[in-house]
């Protein structure tokens, strides 16, 4: 793999060629401080201070290990550790602020590769929404994946010159409600030739698909022929899509060939396996039963932010997830 095939599916390359075929996106050039913010490990996990008055994140994720009383050694003079000051981005947070309302109020992030999936126990919702520039913020700097994309971007390639992008991006993204798990597909790509399409969502079974199962692949057979073949300059690769209930395709995002990206309801030597057998109809692969669900990607709160005492971030995360408790039993009254 080279590095060229990792760039052409950065976000911020392949979204303006097939902007009128995916969702709704707007891309940000991340300043290199914001880039380092997300990097830095050393000190207290702090959330930007917010310029805005709506935010609804408290402004800094409580440490248990922070809690203890300072105490001064007799003679040493000192009184106490300096306070440390929450970063703050205002540029970029008016920028964001702006783009948000502009795609309806609710987005899901992702840098150039990758979206903050793993990190999303962590968001009062339990899901990527976000409203405001601090959940991204949150959702970012709480995200192994979103490591993937500062430190690894290139290490499955023989060509590799660098550990990281000259640039990173954000791309947020509008925030669909309805959409349904079940209708988002994997495809894979191998010389320019359609190879495999599979479910994405294997934590569940769907019996609705069994009966749509022909249908989508002719959907998708023919977005790939119509929008994708020929206009992605890899010859390798994967895309997703999302098939809507009128019947159109969306595309929501490209993968490398291979290297980290997952798949799925397929091995990579199965893959390869079918276009060296040349000619063969085109598998589509969904789970169609019980005893076909797959384990997902399961994640838990690390034990050691389970403070819960009154004024600590915790105790505000759970206010706000009794909040949108209510809020949903409410609507759904």
């Amino acid at each position: 793999m080279k590095e060229e095939d990792i760039n052409r599916c950065q976000i911020q390359k392949w979204y303006p060629n097939f902007k009128s075929c995916s969702i709704k996106t707007t891309v940000h050039d991340l300043p290199e401080s914001f880039v380092q913010y997300l990097l830095d490990d050393s000190g207290p996990f702090l959330l930007p201070l917010s310029i805005t008055n709506d935010d609804p994140l408290p402004k800094r994720v409580h440490k248990p290990e922070e809690e203890e009383e300072f105490v001064a050694v007799e003679g040493s003079g000192d009184e106490a550790e300096e306070p440390i000051s929450p970063p703050s981005f205002p540029e970029l947070e008016m920028e964001i602020k702006a783009s948000i309302e502009f795609l309806g109020g609710a987005i899901f992030p992702k840098l150039n590769w990758s979206a903050p999936k793993d990190s999303a126990w962590i968001s009062s919702t339990g899901n990527l929404k976000c409203t405001s520039f601090s959940e991204i913020a949150l959702l970012l700097r709480s995200s192994d994946s979103i490591v993937h994309d500062l430190y690894h971007a290139y290490d499955s390639c023989t060509d590799k010159t660098a550990s990281r992008p000259s640039s990173f991006f954000l791309a947020l993204r509008k925030w669909y409600p309805s959409l349904k798990p079940e209708m988002e597909f994997r495809c894979f790509v191998r010389h320019k030739l359609l190879v495999g399409i599979c479910q994405r969502e294997l934590t569940n079974f769907y019996p609705a698909l069994l009966e749509k199962k022909y249908d989508l692949k002719i959907m998708i057979g023919e977005f790939f022929m119509e929008k994708v073949k020929g206009n992605f300059g890899s010859e390798s690769y994967t895309f997703d899509v999302y098939v809507r209930k009128d019947g159109r395709v969306k595309l929501l995002d490209f993968n490398p060939w291979g290297a980290s990206t997952l798949p799925l309801m397929f091995t990579w030597d199965e893959l390869e396996e079918k276009l060296r057998e040349g000619g063969k109809e085109l598998e589509f692969r969904i789970v169609e039963s019980r005893c076909g669900i797959r384990p997902g990607l399961k994640t838990a709160v690390p034990y050691d932010y389970l403070d819960t005492s009154q004024g600590s971030g915790w105790d505000q995360f759970i206010r706000n997830v009794d909040e949108e408790l209510r809020r949903q039993t409410s609507a759904g009254a």
